[in-house]
């Protein structure tokens, strides 16, 4: 599939040396490609909906470090946290 992505990419290139649009559709061609056109599609969802529990355990974590960090700035450094809290509010 990368073979035929990357001649296709050449192909439009080299015509593109008479037509701007065919540099248009190469470039396109490659960020599609880059976005998600390689390889097979992702795994099905679990069937139960929601997240598996190892995930969901590993999202907690990290949002209960980052609380924890947040905390100890703004007690570390009360006037610019107290200056970050009034360009949010704006």
């Amino acid at each position: 599939m990368s073979v035929l992505i990357v001649a296709a990419t050449l192909t439009l290139a080299v015509l593109g040396i008479g037509n701007h649009l065919y540099w248009l559709a190469a470039v396109a061609l490659l960020c599609l490609y880059l976005r998600g056109g390689r390889g097979s599609p992702p795994p099905p969802p679990p069937p139960g909906g929601g997240p598996p529990p190892e995930t969901y355990r590993a999202y907690r974590d990290r949002r209960d470090r980052q609380a924890k960090w947040e905390r100890r700035y703004r007690r570390e450094r009360p006037h610019e946290a107290r200056r970050q809290q009034r360009e949010k509010s704006r």
